[in-house]
């Protein structure tokens, strides 16, 4: 356990299944951190073996026949991470204080008002005993980016064998924590998708959770967040059971990659704001209920509340709101996905689709229906899943052969779960539909044939590009690639290096050639304008009561949005550059809000 302070004010978070699955490897002898989703052990077993290879590491493998395999392919492939990232780290501090150019260009992709950048700069004079000096500087303030990984809670399927379930401890989210539990990592797991109280209480079978004597943790957990509320109310869940929340990943509910969990109209600015007002509440809070629950398990007691930190990310794209962000709302880090899907040294991704991000614009990034966990998902048009799974449609072959089921959890034909994207569900369903043809108009059996087959198969589709970076063999069905960046990907145009985004993140280059990028909170407004105006629009004629009070509120919290960044940009010394700009946005979106009509139940 390492208590040397974070060089950087950024990290990488998860993106898909496998776009982040190497970048530790790739980032973290830099001291940037990044998240590896662990839910997918056939991609974590063949890049155990690649990198394995890489290394000339003595490579064995584990079989799916092995019991509990998952879980053990999982740990694997994180002990071999662990022991990879502290070799380049050694590597890397014996380069810096060796060269000066290396050391320089290390000293360029941090903070500039970083100690240890000033720290460094002073040895770019010397002569006498260099690299002695520079090496002890290094090993007393420098340590590697965190290994983290990432689970999302709502994918915990029950599984099956012969027909018999098998206990909760096999689900597939418990199978990934356990695989992480046991793993020599001192890191962190990243919870997202909302509250899996099953999951949560089996933190409690792994004693690296646990405060040791000194109040340290071995291993950490982040939850991510949408709202301070429910940030209380699942770290308290945490706290009851002697366990910490070490820190709350906050992220815009739209303005983000991958799936987006809309709040009711609550907005990244006034959401950042109740942690900034509130955390002391959050920490004495969780402190009390972790306290008690220690002493009764008799288990060592934490005399002052642990570390938390707030974090934030969605939508981040210039060094100004990287920094407003880190100084306005006194956030611990700030996280950049997204951008780093153009920056082949840190993210897993094929040319073909790095190709398409790049020349995708505005128009061609859309909050979509085609996950099957029936989430809105953003992601971008023009990707090879989205031809393909068109081409099977045309065929009558619409769906997919299904062969992982981490999403079979629609339980609608049976215990064992299926999932909407499936070859079979969606066969059964088009079967139905087609049976009231005759009785419904030819546009809504368009729109429903549409619904049904929209679904893309995620659990495929967002592996394959790393499959076709590191040039490993995809077998089976013809999927292709399922990318999901954030909205914000369309401001940047082009592939660029490690070193080029870092700097562009603190202010010390600008890779971004479009000019009339909106801010951040202009742009998540908009998308929560139309969201709101889309609901509306695609509900039937029959809505409940409770329907109708959920889209005022949402309306109220918008407006509420509104007023409170009028008040911060009139305020702040950031911005001002297009200051008179961003104030007739927000005028123009307080107007259009004020005018939507909500409708009411014409049945109460």
């Amino acid at each position: 356990m390492s208590n040397k302070k974070s060089m950087h004010s950024f990290h990488i978070p998860v993106m898909g299944l496998a776009y982040t699955i190497d970048s530790p490897i790739r980032v973290a002898q830099y001291g940037i951190s990044s998240v590896i989703s662990i839910i997918d052990d056939e991609i974590i077993e063949k890049m155990n073996r690649l990198y394995h290879q890489r290394n000339n590491f003595s490579y064995t493998e584990i079989s799916n026949k092995v019991e509990d395999y998952r879980a053990k392919r999982i740990t694997a492939y994180l002990d071999m991470v662990h022991e990879v990232v502290h070799q380049k780290f050694i590597t890397f501090k014996q380069e810096l204080s060796k060269s000066k150019e290396a050391l320089q260009q290390f000293i360029d992709m941090l903070p500039n008002q970083s100690d240890i950048k000033k720290g460094l700069e002073s040895f770019s004079e010397q002569k006498e005993n260099f690299t002695e000096n520079v090496l002890k500087f290094l090993e007393n303030h420098l340590s590697p980016g965190s290994i983290d990984v990432n689970v999302m809670t709502k994918v915990d399927k029950d599984n099956f064998v012969n027909g018999t379930q098998l206990p909760v401890i096999y689900n597939d989210a418990h199978v990934s924590l356990r695989g992480f539990a046991n793993s020599k990592l001192s890191s962190s797991i990243v919870l997202s998708a909302g509250m899996n109280p099953r999951l949560y209480s089996y933190f409690e079978s792994f004693p690296d959770f646990f405060p040791n004597e000194k109040g340290e943790l071995k291993k950490k957990i982040i939850l991510k967040v949408s709202d301070f509320r429910s940030a209380m109310i699942q770290g308290n869940f945490f706290a009851k059971k002697g366990l910490w929340v070490s820190e709350y990943r906050v992220e815009s509910g739209l303005n983000c990659g991958g799936h987006a969990f809309a709040t009711d109209g609550l907005l990244l600015g006034p959401i950042m704001e109740e942690f900034k007002q509130k955390k002391n509440d959050l920490i004495a809070s969780s402190h009390e209920l972790m306290v008690n629950a220690l002493t009764q398990k008799e288990l060592p007691v934490p005399k002052q509340p642990l570390e938390m930190k707030i974090t934030v990310q969605g939508g981040v794209g210039t060094a100004e709101e990287h920094e407003f962000l880190l100084e306005n709302y006194q956030v611990d880090s700030i996280g950049w996905g997204s951008p780093f899907l153009l920056v082949p040294e840190a993210t897993s991704v094929d040319k073909e689709t790095r190709d398409l991000l790049s020349k995708s614009k505005e128009d061609d990034f859309y909050l979509s229906t085609i996950s099957p966990l029936g989430i809105p998902f953003n992601t971008v048009k023009g990707s090879t899943n989205e031809f393909l799974k068109q081409e099977k449609i045309n065929k009558q072959k619409a769906g997919s052969s299904c062969p992982k089921k981490y999403l079979a959890l629609s339980k609608e034909f049976g215990p064992e779960g299926i999932c909407t994207a499936s070859r079979k569900y969606q066969t059964v369903q088009l079967n139905l539909l087609e049976g009231e043809k005759e009785e419904i108009s030819l546009k809504e059996y368009d729109k429903r044939k549409s619904k049904i087959t929209e679904k893309s198969c995620l659990c495929v589709g967002l592996v394959n590009s790393s499959y076709l970076e590191s040039e490993i063999p995809i077998k089976g069905e013809k999927q292709g690639v399922v990318v999901c960046p954030g909205p914000n990907l369309a401001y940047f145009d082009k592939e660029v290096s490690l070193s080029d985004m870092v700097k562009h993140i603190y202010g010390n280059e600008n890779i971004m050639q479009e000019t009339d990028r909106p801010n951040i909170f202009v742009k998540e407004l908009k998308m929560y304008v139309d969201y709101l105006k889309n609901e509306i629009d695609e509900f039937s004629e029959s809505f409940t009561n409770a329907q109708t009070k959920k889209w005022k509120t949402f309306k109220t919290n918008l407006l509420e949005g509104v007023s409170y960044y009028e008040k911060v940009f009139a305020e702040t010394a950031f911005f001002k550059s297009n200051l008179e700009a961003v104030k007739l946005q927000l005028a123009n979106y307080k107007s259009k809000i004020a005018a939507l009509e909500i409708p009411e139940n014409r049945k109460a």
